[in-house]
């Protein structure tokens, strides 16, 4: 007998995937849903049932209820041809209208005085700076503190260079790498920016003078000032002489600063 032929198996039927349904993500809206357009807003009515008041809140107990008072007064007026009576206003209405309907007050802390000032990293108390505007520029100071206006409070001192305690902005100033310690230097507290004011002598107006007299205003430091820089210097000195290089700081600081030919300050360090 024939050997019998063995049927091939039939390929197994490939498993469809069922496919999962995704999962209903609430879209959630940066925008509420009460705005139409930008800032324009549908009254919703949830916000308005709950900007009503409840019926117990209208009910008002009268003997509470304050009398109004009155707007007008009638004020006899004589005169044959006057009418007799004229009702007029208890308070008047403003003469001047401001232009804007409404006019906000800026708060103070916006004020020049309040602002917050930026000093440059390099500026530090004991710095040896060079000053670039002024009676005094081209002179060479030390840095003894940042006052609350942003101005630099520097000083010679007087006795090496005639540069006496003043003020000076950040902007007409070179920062050196020199610098002193003033660890042991306390500027007396009350040298602020209202100890640099000038008061000038008030002009008598009532009295008869020459119009082309020309009177200028001489400044004269007062004692206190000249004490005060004598206690200051004397600090400053104290600390220049503990520096190691000391007596080279002190011719430092005597000399000026100039600019010769191909000479560019952006490429120089100081």
């Amino acid at each position: 007998m024939a050997p019998k032929e063995t049927k091939a198996a039939a390929p197994a039927k490939a498993v469809k995937k069922v496919r999962k349904a995704p999962k209903k993500v609430q879209k959630v809206s940066k925008y509420p849903a009460s705005l139409l357009t930008a800032g324009l807003y549908r009254a919703v009515r949830s916000r308005m049932v709950k900007t009503r008041l409840p019926l117990s809140a209208k009910t008002v107990d009268p003997a509470k209820v304050k009398p109004k008072k009155p707007v007008t007064i009638v004020k006899k007026i004589g005169g044959a041809k006057n009418g007799g009576e004229r009702t007029v206003l208890l308070r008047k209405n403003k003469a001047n209208l401001p232009t804007k309907r409404f006019a906000h007050k800026r708060p103070a802390k916006r004020c020049f005085r309040n602002h917050k000032r930026n000093i440059r990293k390099s500026l530090k108390p004991g710095k040896v700076l060079i000053l670039l505007a002024g009676r005094h520029k081209g002179k060479r100071v030390v840095l003894l503190k940042t006052l609350k206006t942003g101005l630099l409070l520097v000083t010679g001192p007087f006795q090496l260079n005639s540069c006496p305690m003043r003020r000076i902005a950040q902007n007409y100033v070179i920062a050196t790498t020199t610098r002193v310690n003033l660890r042991g230097v306390k500027v007396p507290e009350h040298i602020d920016d209202r100890y640099f004011r000038r008061v000038h002598p008030k002009k008598d107006s009532r009295t008869e003078r020459d119009i082309f007299a020309r009177k200028e205003f001489k400044y004269v430091p007062t004692e206190q000032r000249k004490a005060d820089q004598k206690t200051v210097d004397t600090a400053v000195m104290a600390a220049i002489k503990a520096h190691p290089e000391g007596k080279l700081i002190q011719r430092y600081l005597k000399s000026m600063f100039s600019l010769r030919t191909n000479m560019f300050p952006h490429r120089m360090k100081f």
